[in-house]
């Protein structure tokens, strides 16, 4: 992939705390770039970010490691929601971090929908 390329995915985590999710969001970053927002400590049953800036500090390639240190307090649900190619890169980025269980997907025309429960 070229840099500037736009590779825009929403992230939807259930199951874990504020602390379960900002891991996952931290260990995307390295292919995605900082997220729009973080998810915040307030008491949520569902966590929601969403990577929409254009990757130009790095190739997109999924070269760059995951954080080694990013660690999990419960089995959470995480939904991948974007471009085919954005939830790939988002798919094995996660997979080489956590242990990955893939519950399900969806694929439609121009965006890809891949539902992850990820083991501590």
């Amino acid at each position: 992939m070229t840099s500037g390329t736009h590779l825009a995915l929403t992230l939807t985590l259930t199951g874990g705390s504020a602390a379960d999710a900002r891991a996952v969001v931290h260990t995307l970053e390295p292919v995605f770039g900082s997220p729009d927002t973080l998810p915040g400590d307030d008491g949520a049953t569902v966590y929601t970010a969403t990577f929409g800036s254009d990757t130009s500090s790095g190739d997109g390639d999924g070269g760059d490691k995951p954080s080694a240190g990013a660690k999990l307090s419960t089995s959470v649900t995480v939904t991948l929601q974007g471009s085919p190619e954005a939830v790939r890169q988002a798919d094995e980025t996660l997979s080489a971090a956590f242990k990955v269980h893939e519950e399900g997907a969806a694929s439609g025309d121009q965006e890809q929908e891949r539902e992850l429960r990820l083991e501590p």
